[in-house]
């Protein structure tokens, strides 16, 4: 039996919202969801329901940003409250957003806040909070610095799963787009550190893009998270229950995906729901696939149109020669 964490999709601000969850579901029954980033301050002051989800989208991490250890817990309480599988917090985020309120990457260099941070929000919840890190930011990336923040946030912290985006983060001078495509990838750093703290639970991210990546990544650590390869090419996600968790389930087929969202969509837009907020996420579904240029083109050109329903889908999908 393996643990969700196993594989999981990556949280991704923008990208991972609710109607993503669902579709990614559909995909995989075992792969282990996250929230975008929600920041605390969205969650106890925002308007709106920032903890909202479908029951469907079960396992399902919420990632915070934060670094008030009070709010954080006050956040991972309502969380569990509302049903969430997983607290993550968010010490990975380079943007200068991020560092102006004191969260996301800059969090490396105060690995005691981190620890304190962590330690109040176990205190309030039963379920497992983890924490998403790179390898370390500015000059500050020797492997000590990253063993020191990880023997801190554990040990002080009770912190037992990490997930090591294995780049550093520059926190001036890139964008956060640079800084998930320019600082080099180093995978063996995120094997070394489940060598040396073999009792936690270590998974890793940045640029894999395939399966066979993925089983070779499991032979060193516990965890692959899959980022952008799962947003543009979601299809990847279709054998993930047969090839990383060893179920005997039938294959989803494309076609099959995009008729089981015909009663989500509904269901949506009869509660308000724009049809192309949906849809968005649902695009790169046929990549590299023959008729997947016109089922992108037409589901962009109509599904944000006045009254567009499921018939634009149901449209664009007769541009998809039968599988």
């Amino acid at each position: 039996m393996y643990s969700a964490n196993r594989l999981s999709v990556a949280p991704m601000l923008d990208w991972t919202d609710r109607h993503c969850r669902y579709f990614h579901r559909l995909l995989s029954k075992e792969t282990l969801l996250y929230t975008e980033m929600v920041t605390t301050g969205a969650i106890l002051h925002g308007k709106g329901d920032f903890l909202a989800y479908s029951e469907e989208e079960h396992p399902l991490a919420l990632q915070l940003g934060g670094s008030n250890a009070k709010e954080l817990a006050e956040c991972a309480k309502l969380a569990q409250e509302r049903g969430y599988d997983e607290i993550n917090l968010n010490v990975g985020c380079p943007s200068d957003r991020v560092q102006n309120g004191r969260f996301g990457a800059c969090l490396m260099a105060e690995p005691e806040l981190v620890a304190d941070c962590v330690a109040s929000m176990k205190d309030v919840v039963d379920i497992p909070v983890t924490v998403k890190t790179r390898i370390g930011i500015d000059e500050q990336d020797s492997y000590e610095f990253l063993t020191n923040f990880i023997t801190v946030v554990s040990e002080k912290g009770g912190c037992e799963q990490f997930t090591i985006h294995a780049r550093k983060a520059w926190l001036s001078g890139l964008s956060p787009k640079e800084n998930r495509e320019i600082p080099p990838l180093d995978y063996t750093r995120a094997y070394h550190i489940k060598r040396d703290f073999s009792h936690l639970n270590i998974g890793v991210n940045g640029g894999i893009t395939t399966l066979e990546e993925t089983k070779e990544h499991l032979q060193h650590l516990d965890g692959v998270m899959i980022g952008r390869e799962a947003y543009h090419n979601p299809y990847i996600l279709a054998q993930v229950d047969q090839q990383i968790f060893d179920k005997q389930t039938p294959v989803l087929s494309r076609h099959e995906a995009v008729e089981l969202m015909y009663p989500y969509i509904e269901r949506e837009m009869a509660k308000g729901a724009n049809l192309g907020h949906i849809t968005r996420h649902m695009l790169g579904l046929f990549h590299a696939q023959p008729g997947g240029r016109q089922w992108r083109r037409h589901i962009s050109e109509n599904a944000h149109k006045k009254g567009a329903g499921i018939e634009v889908v149901e449209a664009a999908l007769k541009k998809i020669p039968t599988e």
